[in-house]
């Protein structure tokens, strides 16, 4: 077996804060799940949770304020498609948002699943927050197979 080169590549998209963009971050995941050979059901729980992502901080960040762009990065890894999502807005108790949905006391709830499907769906999910806004970092591990091949 040779050497393999260390993938490491940077995608960065700053988008206003109007839904009707998130297509272009589905679009922008999907295309680097498949390059990474995530099979099927990881390429969905990735788009899925970058539209959540990008959802959260376009209505809660920036409360829909187009004027407010979101900043976007994926960094594609040798092991790993890290995306981080950034919003200007103060942010929230993180806390206060429930752990799990799907007990009978919060199936009515009416937030904090967002937050919930992306921690389904990723391997990491973490929220930090300063004077500059609201981070989500998003982690997805790539399959064994496909981080040996590349």
């Amino acid at each position: 077996m040779t050497p393999q080169t260390q993938m490491s590549d940077t995608i960065t998209v700053r988008m206003p804060s109007r839904l009707e963009l998130l297509g272009v971050l589905d679009k922008v995941a999907d295309s680097l799940c498949e390059r990474m050979e995530f099979d099927d059901e990881d390429r969905s729980r990735v788009s899925m949770s970058v539209i959540e992502a990008g959802t959260n901080a376009i209505q809660h960040g920036h409360r829909r304020d187009a004027s407010k762009p979101v900043d976007i990065e994926f960094h594609v890894l040798p092991d790993a498609l890290e995306i981080i999502v950034h919003d200007t807005g103060k942010g929230f108790d993180l806390s206060k948002v429930n752990g799990n949905i799907t007990t009978p006391e919060h199936l009515m709830d009416l937030r904090g699943r967002g937050i919930y499907i992306m921690r389904q769906c990723m391997d990491t999910v973490e929220y930090s927050f300063s004077k500059t806004g609201t981070t989500c970092r998003l982690v997805k591990k790539r399959p064994p197979a496909a981080a040996h091949d590349s």
